[in-house]
C-alpha cells in the first residue's frame, strides 16, 4: 500500500465513488466537493441542502439512493474531517466562528472554496449574512487573482494562494507600474511566457512614450533610456500638469537639464498665472501669455503692492471691476495689517487711502491709536499734549475724559480721599490734586473749598474747639490728611525759595511752620540752624524763628531743647503770646499741669484765645502714650468736663 498522503486520498475516494455508485463523475481530485460530501455520508454526517442541491445538479441520483441508505459509520475518519474544516476555518480567517457543527452549510462552502478557487453569488450572500467579512475579502481577493490571471494569460500556473509571487506580479502589470529583473525572471521560471510578453508590450510603450517625453520636454540629452529612471516619473507629472516636487526639481538641476527646467517655470508660471486669474476673478481676459501686462498686475495684487494709475487703468477698460474691487481690498487689508503690528502709515498710503476713498482705513488706524491710548491710560502712562490734540482733531473726546476719570482716580488713591463721591474730572477736587501732584502752590479758594467740603464716610469726630460736646458721624475734611501734608510742603518750599532769592528772613518762620504741618519738623529745624541770632536786628523776629524752632524741636519729643528756645523767644519779645503757648503745652507734655495752666494763662493775657490753648490740649492728648495720655485726660475731664468733653473720646484708646 502506497505511503503517500495524496494517493492514499485519491485511492479512499474511488472506493467512495465506487461504494456510492458516482463512477460516472470524471473528477478524481480529493479537493473535489463530492469526496467530502461522500465522506461525510461515511461517517453518517448530515448532508446539508446545498450539498444535496450540489449532487442533483451533477445528476448523481444513484449516489443520492445509496446515502440515503448508508448505514456505516467510522469514528476515525471522522476526526480527519474534523481536522480538515479546522484547516480551512482558519485558512479563509473563520477560526473563531460559533457554528463548530459538520452539518454546518459552512463547511462545504469552505472546502469548495479551496478546491475551485471561486463562489457562486449565492454562497458569498451566505458568507455575508454570517458576517464573514474576512472571509468575503479573501473570496473577492481570489476573484481579482484569478481575473488576473485570465487577462494576462497565466490561467495555466496552479497556485491561487493569494500569496504566490504571480499575484503581486499580476496587480503590477496591471497597474503599468515597472516589474524588476527578479520579477520578470520570476515569470520566465514559471514558463508563464504569455504574461512576460505582455511585460515586454508595456515596457516597449513605455520606452516609447518616455522617448517622447525626452523629446517634448527638452531632456534628450540625458541618456539613459529605462523606464525605471528618476527622470521618466518626473516628465510623466509634467505631461499630467502636475507641480513637481523640491526633489524632482534638485534631481533635474543636478543633472543639468537647465532646458527641461525652463519649461519647468514657465508651466509653473502658466499654472500661477491661471490660479490667479481665478483669484481675482479675470477669467474673462483671454490672453494667457506670460507677458501679459495682467499678470504682472495679478501678482502685484497678490503681493499686497500698491496698484498704480496705469494698473487701475488697464483693469478699467479690459471691464475687470471685480478685479480692481479685490485689489483695492487687498491693498486695505496689508494697509490694516501694518496698523495692526504697531507700523505707522506713511503719507503715500495716506494719499491712496484719500483718493479710493477707503474710509474703513481711516476708522481702523483710529480705533487702533485709540485702544493703544487707552491701553496707555490703562498702564497709569500720562497722555501728551500731542495725543490730547489729535483726540480732539478726530472727535474723541471721550478717551480724553476716560483719562481724566483714570488720572483723577489715581489721584483720589494716591492722597487718600478715593471715598469722595464725585467722580467727574470736572470736579474742583480733580483740579485741585493736579496742581498739588505737579507741585505747584494752591489758590485761596482752592484751600477754602478743600475746607468747606468732606469725604462722605461717617466716623466719630467732635467740634474742633470743644466748648461743649458736639458728638456726632460727620465726614472727615478734605484739607487734611496727605493733601494737607502735600499743601504744605509745597508752601514751605515756596517759601525756603522766597527766602533765597530775597534774603528776608522773616520768609523762614513760615517756611518753618509750613515744614512742621507737612510732618517734616526736621526739615523746619535744618532750615534756622546755621542763623547768627547775633546779626538779627529784629527781636519779634529772632522771637518767632526761636518759637517755630522750639515747636519743631517739639515734634521731635527733645522737649530742652524746645524750653530754651521758648525762654529766649519770651526774652527777646516778652509780649508775643507764642512762646507762652509753647511753654505750656512742654509742660502739660511733662505733666506738669499747674505749671501748664499758669503758661497758657500767661498767654491768653498776652493775646492768646482759648480755643489754641485747645487746639494744644488736643494735640498733647493726641500724642501722649497711653499711661501719661490717660493721666492728661483724667485731668481735663475734672479741671472742665464740657469744655474738654472731646477727650472722651481718647480715655479708652490704645497707642497707634
Amino acid at each position: 500500500m502506497s505511503n503517500d498522503p495524496f494517493e492514499v486520498q485519491v485511492q479512499h475516494f474511488a472506493a467512495l465513488k465506487s461504494k456510492y455508485q458516482a463512477t460516472k463523475y470524471e473528477d478524481s481530485s480529493p479537493s473535489s466537493l463530492l469526496y467530502l460530501i461522500l465522506r461525510k455520508a461515511d461517517l453518517e454526517c448530515a448532508i446539508t441542502d446545498f450539498e444535496w442541491d450540489w449532487l442533483l445538479n451533477q445528476e448523481l441520483l444513484e449516489t443520492i439512493k445509496a446515502i440515503e441508505q448508508e448505514p456505516l459509520h467510522k469514528a476515525e475518519e471522522r476526526t480527519k474531517l474534523d481536522a480538515n474544516f479546522s484547516q480551512l476555518k482558519s485558512k479563509f480567517k473563520v477560526a473563531r466562528h460559533r457554528d463548530l457543527r459538520l452539518s454546518s452549510p459552512l463547511y462545504p462552502i469552505l472546502w469548495k472554496l479551496d478546491s475551485e478557487n471561486q463562489l457562486t453569488d449565492l454562497e458569498v450572500k451566505y458568507l455575508q449574512q454570517q458576517g464573514l467579512t474576512e472571509t468575503v475579502a479573501i473570496v473577492q481577493e481570489m476573484a481579482r487573482f484569478a481575473a488576473l490571471k485570465a487577462k494576462y494569460q497565466a490561467t495555466e500556473y496552479p497556485d491561487c494562494s493569494l500569496d504566490s509571487p504571480l499575484y503581486q506580479i499580476l496587480k503590477q502589470l496591471d497597474a503599468r507600474e515597472i516589474l524588476s529583473d527578479v520579477e520578470a525572471n520570476w515569470l520566465f521560471n514559471n514558463q508563464l511566457v504569455d504574461t512576460l510578453e505582455i511585460f515586454w508590450q508595456q515596457k516597449a510603450v513605455r520606452e516609447a512614450k518616455f522617448a517622447q517625453l525626452k523629446d517634448k520636454y527638452k531632456a534628450s540629452e540625458y541618456p539613459k533610456t529605462s523606464v525605471s529612471s528618476p527622470l521618466y516619473p518626473i516628465l510623466k507629472n509634467l505631461e499630467a500638469d502636475k507641480q513637481l516636487s523640491e526633489s524632482e526639481l534638485n534631481w533635474l538641476e543636478e543633472h543639468q537639464l537647465s532646458e527641461t527646467l525652463s519649461i519647468v517655470l514657465e508651466i509653473e508660471q502658466q499654472r500661477h498665472f491661471a490660479q490667479l486669474k481665478v483669484k481675482y476673478k479675470a477669467t474673462t481676459y483671454e490672453d494667457s501669455s506670460l507677458s501679459s501686462h495682467l499678470y504682472k498686475v495679478l501678482k502685484k495684487i497678490d503681493l499686497e503692492s500698491q496698484l498704480g494709475e496705469q494698473d487701475i487703468n488697464f483693469l478699467k477698460k479690459r471691464k475687470l471691476t471685480e478685479t480692481i474691487t479685490l485689489a483695492l481690498d487687498k491693498y486695505a487689508a496689508s494697509l490694516k495689517s501694518k496698523i495692526q503690528s504697531g507700523e505707522p502709515l506713511s503719507e503715500a498710503d495716506f494719499d491712496w487711502v484719500k483718493q479710493n476713498g477707503r474710509d474703513d482705513v481711516i476708522t481702523f488706524a483710529i480705533e487702533k491709536y485709540v485702544a493703544s491710548l487707552k491701553s496707555k491710560i490703562q498702564s497709569g502712562e500720562h497722555l501728551s499734549e500731542a495725543d490730547i490734540d489729535w483726540l480732539k482733531q478726530n472727535g474723541r473726546e471721550d478717551v480724553i475724559t476716560f483719562a481724566q476719570e483714570k488720572e483723577f482716580s489715581a489721584l483720589k488713591s494716591k492722597y487718600d480721599v478715593s471715598n469722595y463721591k464725585d467722580r467727574a474730572p470736572s470736579s474742583p477736587l480733580y483740579a485741585i490734586l493736579q496742581k498739588l501732584d505737579k507741585g505747584e502752590r494752591l489758590e485761596p479758594t482752592d484751600v477754602a473749598w478743600l475746607e468747606e467740603n468732606k469725604i462722605e464716610a461717617s466716623q466719630p469726630s467732635y467740634s474742633y474747639y470743644g466748648w461743649q460736646e458736639e458728638r456726632r458721624y460727620q465726614g472727615q475734611r478734605l484739607f487734611s490728611g496727605k493733601i494737607f501734608t502735600a499743601y504744605h510742603k509745597i508752601e514751605a518750599l515756596f517759601y525756603e525759595q522766597e527766602y533765597k532769592n530775597t534774603g528776608n528772613k522773616w520768609k523762614l518762620p513760615n517756611a518753618s511752620s509750613h515744614w512742621r504741618k507737612a510732618e517734616q519738623p526736621r526739615s523746619a529745624l535744618k532750615l534756622t540752624e546755621h542763623l547768627d541770632f547775633d546779626k538779627i536786628k529784629e527781636n519779634k523776629l529772632k522771637s518767632a524763628l526761636l518759637t517755630t524752632r522750639g515747636g519743631a524741636f517739639r515734634d521731635i519729643n527733645k522737649l530742652d531743647d524746645t524750653e530754651r528756645c521758648a525762654l529766649k523767644a519770651i526774652e527777646y519779645q516778652p509780649q508775643s503770646h507764642h512762646p507762652y503757648t509753647l511753654m505750656g503745652a512742654i509742660c502739660f507734655e511733662r505733666s506738669q499741669f499747674s505749671e501748664g495752666e499758669r503758661w497758657f494763662n500767661e498767654a491768653i493775657k498776652r493775646g492768646a484765645s482759648p480755643r489754641d490753648q485747645d487746639a494744644e490740649m488736643k494735640r498733647v492728648v493726641k500724642n501722649a502714650k497711653n499711661g501719661k495720655r490717660r493721666e492728661v485726660v483724667e485731668y481735663l475731664l475734672k479741671k472742665d468736663p464740657q469744655r474738654y468733653a472731646w477727650a472722651k473720646f481718647y480715655r479708652n484708646r490704645q497707642d497707634g
